[in-house]
């Protein structure tokens, strides 16, 4: 669906935004791809790997709604990965968040209405459900803003979903990298959080390619969650470094002990599908009708239990030390 079409990814000198766009280039023959972001730098050394023809480059803020108009400009679909993610540091500095991921939503839909792209997928979190952090505050208000979107394009062929998933493995910021420094550097033991701590753990790859794929599954509405494995920290040290004991340091300000992908208050409105569930949105649409329980791809799904959760404490799925221990070895370092 993307041969000879032009796609825009906001963030996108990130890690998902560079896979993203690999994958597009080896799969794909897109007429343009524009990256939007408001590093130079990033930028500069992004061009020096991704210079096909098709490739372009705009500096730009999703706080800038004008500068948005312009970049997205004859654009088919659009990629929103540009956030502020740190959860300390918007605990610490709560305006600059909401005004990138709350404003800069805001900016993203009224550029791509006005501009008449086809689709709009944006990026969310597992922070998002039932959030107890500014981070995962905003990014939950984001996700609203991206439903009701489909509203507000009215008759208008623009459509908008939502992808929300967990940490992504080896993503710059993550523990992945953090970890992998203190063990170069020699370090004696490793620091955890808390030792009952779980997580969602999705690669890098799985998470691109389910992008993907909600364009093409996507009505207009949807929050897309995979299904994914969890993790528990303690095995995620122990799976890279077997070696070194662990050492207790605490919660940090605003982060959860478990993680939630669709909370309980969301099962009436969830579709469980082979390999991920689909959250319908709540509101009604004045100009989309559509059977949400089959998807664009012609997917079944079915409606799940009225006590359903998706949390990461209580996934069926977990890896344990070896199976992080493999998928450790094959992530770039």
């Amino acid at each position: 669906m993307f041969n000879g079409k032009s796609i825009f990814i906001s963030g996108g000198t990130g890690s998902f935004g560079r896979n993203f766009i690999r994958r597009l280039l080896e799969q794909y023959q897109p007429r343009r791809v524009v990256v939007f972001s408001r590093d130079e730098l990033k930028q500069y050394e992004m061009q020096q790997t991704f210079n096909a023809p098709c490739m372009r480059y705009f500096l730009g803020d999703v706080r800038d709604a004008e500068r948005l108009r312009l970049a997205m400009r004859g654009i088919d679909f659009v990629v929103h990965a540009a956030a502020l993610k740190q959860v300390p540091a918007a605990e610490y500095n709560p305006t600059e968040c909401i005004r990138t991921n709350v404003n800069g939503a805001e900016n993203i839909i009224a550029a791509a209405i006005d501009n008449g792209v086809r689709k709009v997928v944006a990026l969310s979190t597992d922070k998002a459900a039932s959030p107890i952090n500014l981070y995962g505050a905003t990014k939950l208000l984001s996700d609203k803003l991206f439903v009701a979107a489909n509203n507000i394009a009215g008759e208008q062929a623009t459509r908008f979903a939502v992808v929300r998933y967990g940490n992504v493995a080896g993503s710059r910021g993550s523990v992945v990298p953090f970890f992998n420094k203190l063990i170069a550097e020699g370090a004696r033991e490793l620091p955890i959080t808390d030792e009952r701590m779980t997580r969602f753990w999705i690669t890098l790859d799985h998470g691109v390619q389910f992008v993907l794929d909600s364009f093409a599954r996507m009505h207009g509405g949807e929050v897309f969650v995979p299904k994914i494995p969890s993790i528990r920290i303690v095995d995620l040290a122990s799976g890279m470094a077997g070696h070194l004991p662990h050492k207790q340091v605490g919660i940090r300000p605003g982060e959860k002990l478990h993680e939630l992908m669709v909370p309980l208050d969301d099962a009436r409105m969830t579709l469980e599908f082979a390999d991920h569930y689909t959250i319908q949105p709540s509101i009604r649409f004045t100009s989309v009708d559509v059977d949400f329980a089959v998807d664009g791809l012609g997917e079944q799904g079915k409606a799940v239990s009225e006590d359903f959760e998706y949390r990461s404490d209580t996934n069926p799925d977990f890896l344990d030390v070896r199976q992080i221990a493999d998928l450790h070895a094959g992530l770039p370092v």
